[in-house]
Protein backbone atom coordinates (compact mmCIF):
# COMPACT_ATOMS: atom_id res chain seq x y z
CA UNK A 1 0.00 0.00 0.00
CA UNK A 2 2.75 2.46 0.95
CA UNK A 3 4.70 1.51 -2.17
CA UNK A 4 1.70 2.36 -4.39
CA UNK A 5 1.19 5.68 -2.59
CA UNK A 6 4.85 6.64 -3.03
CA UNK A 7 4.74 5.68 -6.71
CA UNK A 8 1.58 7.74 -7.24
CA UNK A 9 3.12 10.75 -5.51
CA UNK A 10 6.31 10.49 -7.57
CA UNK A 11 4.31 10.25 -10.77
CA UNK A 12 2.17 13.24 -9.78
CA UNK A 13 5.20 15.39 -8.95
CA UNK A 14 6.92 14.42 -12.20
CA UNK A 15 3.85 15.28 -14.25
CA UNK A 16 3.36 18.59 -12.42
CA UNK A 17 6.97 19.66 -12.86
CA UNK A 18 6.96 18.63 -16.50
CA UNK A 19 3.86 20.65 -17.30
CA UNK A 20 4.90 23.72 -15.31
CA UNK A 21 8.16 24.32 -17.12
CA UNK A 22 8.75 27.85 -18.35
CA UNK A 23 10.87 26.72 -21.26
CA UNK A 24 10.21 26.84 -24.95
CA UNK A 25 7.33 24.73 -26.20
CA UNK A 26 7.59 23.03 -29.56
CA UNK A 27 5.59 24.79 -32.26
CA UNK A 28 3.88 23.01 -35.12
CA UNK A 29 5.41 23.24 -38.58
CA UNK A 30 2.54 25.28 -40.01
CA UNK A 31 2.98 28.02 -37.42
CA UNK A 32 6.75 28.13 -38.01
CA UNK A 33 6.24 28.40 -41.79
CA UNK A 34 3.64 31.14 -41.35
CA UNK A 35 5.97 32.99 -39.00
CA UNK A 36 8.80 32.84 -41.50
CA UNK A 37 6.55 34.20 -44.25
CA UNK A 38 5.37 37.09 -42.07
CA UNK A 39 8.91 37.84 -40.85
CA UNK A 40 10.27 37.94 -44.41
CA UNK A 41 7.29 39.85 -45.86
CA UNK A 42 8.36 43.43 -46.56
CA UNK A 43 4.74 44.59 -46.05
CA UNK A 44 4.27 42.82 -42.69
CA UNK A 45 7.01 41.96 -40.19
CA UNK A 46 9.88 43.08 -42.41
CA UNK A 47 12.39 41.73 -39.89
CA UNK A 48 15.06 41.63 -42.60
CA UNK A 49 15.12 45.39 -42.89
CA UNK A 50 16.94 45.54 -39.53
CA UNK A 51 18.05 42.01 -38.64
CA UNK A 52 20.30 39.33 -40.09
CA UNK A 53 18.42 36.01 -40.28
CA UNK A 54 18.91 32.59 -41.81
CA UNK A 55 18.07 32.57 -45.51
CA UNK A 56 17.76 36.36 -45.45
CA UNK A 57 18.37 38.27 -48.67
CA UNK A 58 19.92 41.71 -48.10
CA UNK A 59 19.51 41.78 -44.30
CA UNK A 60 19.81 44.97 -42.31
CA UNK A 61 22.30 45.66 -39.55
CA UNK A 62 20.38 48.06 -37.28
CA UNK A 63 19.09 45.34 -34.96
CA UNK A 64 20.87 42.38 -33.42
CA UNK A 65 21.27 39.23 -35.53
CA UNK A 66 18.44 36.79 -34.95
CA UNK A 67 20.53 33.77 -33.99
CA UNK A 68 20.58 31.44 -30.96
CA UNK A 69 17.11 32.65 -30.06
CA UNK A 70 16.28 29.72 -27.73
CA UNK A 71 19.42 30.46 -25.74
CA UNK A 72 18.73 34.18 -25.61
CA UNK A 73 15.02 33.76 -24.84
CA UNK A 74 14.43 30.48 -22.97
CA UNK A 75 11.01 31.80 -21.98
CA UNK A 76 8.81 32.16 -25.07
CA UNK A 77 6.71 34.90 -23.49
CA UNK A 78 9.77 37.14 -23.01
CA UNK A 79 10.48 37.04 -26.74
CA UNK A 80 6.81 37.57 -27.57
CA UNK A 81 6.69 40.63 -25.30
CA UNK A 82 9.69 42.13 -27.12
CA UNK A 83 8.03 41.69 -30.50
CA UNK A 84 4.70 42.97 -29.17
CA UNK A 85 6.18 46.14 -27.62
CA UNK A 86 9.98 46.55 -27.64
CA UNK A 87 9.61 50.05 -26.17
CA UNK A 88 8.71 48.46 -22.84
CA UNK A 89 12.27 47.09 -22.63
CA UNK A 90 14.09 49.94 -24.37
CA UNK A 91 12.26 53.28 -24.71
CA UNK A 92 14.78 54.35 -27.37
CA UNK A 93 14.27 51.28 -29.56
CA UNK A 94 13.65 51.92 -33.25
CA UNK A 95 11.85 48.58 -33.57
CA UNK A 96 8.14 49.15 -34.18
CA UNK A 97 5.76 47.95 -31.45
CA UNK A 98 4.08 45.41 -33.75
CA UNK A 99 1.34 44.39 -31.34
CA UNK A 100 0.80 47.61 -29.45
CA UNK A 101 0.18 49.53 -32.70
CA UNK A 102 -1.76 46.67 -34.34
CA UNK A 103 0.80 46.33 -37.12
CA UNK A 104 0.56 42.55 -36.73
CA UNK A 105 -2.23 40.43 -35.28
CA UNK A 106 -1.70 38.34 -32.16
CA UNK A 107 -1.66 35.24 -34.36
CA UNK A 108 1.01 36.70 -36.63
CA UNK A 109 3.14 37.64 -33.62
CA UNK A 110 2.76 34.14 -32.19
CA UNK A 111 3.79 32.64 -35.53
CA UNK A 112 6.83 34.93 -35.80
CA UNK A 113 7.90 33.95 -32.28
CA UNK A 114 7.50 30.27 -33.19
CA UNK A 115 9.73 30.84 -36.21
CA UNK A 116 12.32 32.91 -34.33
CA UNK A 117 12.71 30.16 -31.75
CA UNK A 118 13.89 27.83 -34.52
CA UNK A 119 16.83 30.13 -35.29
Amino acid sequence: MIKKTVMALCLGVTMTLGSAGGGVAFADGESVNTGKKVAFNRQKGNCLSCHMMDDGDQPGTQGPPLIAMKLRFPNREDLRARVYNPLEFNPNSIMPPFGLHNILSDGEIDAIVDYLLTL
